[in-house]
């Protein structure tokens, strides 16, 4: 235990990884699972995120074997377009669906001041009035976030107290969500058994849409802005080789675990309380809805409406934070901006016009799921390509390349999750343009 806890300690990159793929993408999908397949599916997302870590552990290790920037390997050792690519889907992914995560920050937001304090706009003789209200609300979010990414692009001990203030954020959001499923359970609404048989792979989906949903989840676990971003948080902190195991623990104890607690958490607490209503939620499920669900359910308004919004909440915002940082990092690797240069913060602030989603992702939101899902889809099997050139590259890794028994290992895996996230990104847009 001591050990683990030492671990949690020293870790950080991979907390962040955490806070950056438990976004509004993961807890639709999870809330979607649960609702219409009960606990049917309960171990898809288990699944996707061991696809992820294993891509990770593979960068983590080229990072901290050569000390070299994760762009400027795929650059010279792999290709120049191919590096260009996964920098502009990376910085254009944290823009774009941050207009979907800050309408969603804002109301979760809402609803959580409205259950503490009583405070709504949401008559109809008041939308005007909400939508500004909403707008400052998602605005003092930006502000948090912009403040905190600022004082992270400090380095040193500003490094350690970012990634410290994830850490008790996604404690909080794990807190959160096991505060609903434990009112559920006192419900009598968690079906035990059939939770455990779900963790275990035994069925699949028989239509488009429950394939459809099983790839998103796929498509959350780990996306392209993810996979460009770590390779610099590991430098940040300063590792370097002597850290090539923390980091695996720390990818392990920071990204998976929480992971594995909060969708499982959310999926299982829809499972129990919402599987089989009659609210048509196949494409229009939200968290403020599935919050008045829940409480409806009979979990109560502390439960539905407040705890689990603020779970949510904090989803949201630790996803930002990391669209911020991930915005950085890219147009610093393009431009070769400075760590503490003006230039470079000014690009954590890229993701800015994101504000406006309060206003505009309903209508922008079908117009840009699509291509923008599709194009970094694609892009994310290209990355972990370039990433399988690289481990087998002895002119990049030297001594440090896998040999032997561990570089079979390490390329079937590798290639089997290649093999897994093309075919899922490749149905979900044919089904998206109705070619299936």
């Amino acid at each position: 235990m001591s050990s683990i806890w030492e671990n949690v300690r020293a870790g950080g990159p991979g907390w962040l990884q955490g806070a950056m793929t438990l976004g509004g993408g993961s807890a639709i999908t999870s809330l979607t699972l649960g609702v219409v397949f009960g606990y049917e599916f309960l171990w898809v997302q288990p699944v996707a995120i061991l696809i992820g870590c294993v891509m990770l552990f593979a960068l983590s290790h080229q990072t901290l074997s050569t000390g070299e920037r994760p762009f400027q390997a795929m650059r010279s050792h792999v290709s120049v377009s191919l590096a260009w690519l996964w920098a502009l889907a990376a910085l254009a992914s944290s823009i774009i669906w941050g207009f979907s995560h800050y309408p969603l920050s804002a109301g979760m937001l809402e609803e959580a001041i409205s259950v503490a304090v009583g405070f709504d706009l949401k008559s109809e003789d008041e939308a005007l009035q909400r939508e500004a209200y909403l707008f400052v609300l998602a605005v003092s979010v930006w502000a948090l976030c912009a403040l905190t990414v600022w004082r992270y692009s400090r380095g040193g001990r500003a490094v350690r107290l970012f990634e410290n203030g994830i850490k008790v954020l996604s404690g909080l959001v794990i807190v959160s969500f096991a505060w609903v499923v434990l009112q559920a359970a006192f419900a009598d609404q968690i079906n035990w058994g059939a939770m455990l048989w779900g963790l275990v792979p035994h069925s699949l989906p028989d239509d488009a849409f429950g394939v459809t949903t099983l790839m998103a989840a796929l498509g959350t676990a780990v996306g392209i802005n993810m996979t460009f971003v770590y390779g610099y948080t590991l430098l940040n902190r300063g590792w370097g080789r002597d850290d090539r195991t923390l980091s695996r623990y720390d990818i392990v104890l920071g990204l998976v675990i929480p992971y594995l607690l909060v969708t499982t958490l959310i999926s299982l607490a829809a499972a129990g309380s919402l599987y089989g209503s009659e609210d048509s939620v196949q494409s229009r499920l939200s968290p403020a809805q599935a919050g008045a669900m829940f409480a409806a359910a009979g979990l109560g308004d502390l439960a539905g409406r407040l705890i689990f919004p603020l779970g949510v909440l904090g989803m949201a915002v630790g996803s930002l934070l990391m669209h911020m940082l991930t915005c950085g990092a890219a147009a610093k690797e393009m431009f070769g901006f400075a760590d503490d240069s003006l230039a470079y913060r000014l690009s954590c602030l890229l993701p800015t016009p994101a504000v406006l989603g309060v206003f505009v992702w309903t209508t922008m939101g079908p117009y840009v799921i699509l291509p923008t899902s599709a194009i970094c889809g694609f892009l994310l099997p290209i990355a972990y390509i370039g990433w399988l050139v690289l481990n087998n590259r002895e002119g990049y890794l030297g001594s440090d390349m896998p040999l032997g028994s561990r570089r079979m290992m390490y390329n079937a895996a590798m290639v089997l999750c290649i093999v897994t996230v093309l075919a899922s990104v490749t149905y979900s847009t044919l089904v998206g343009l109705g070619l299936i």
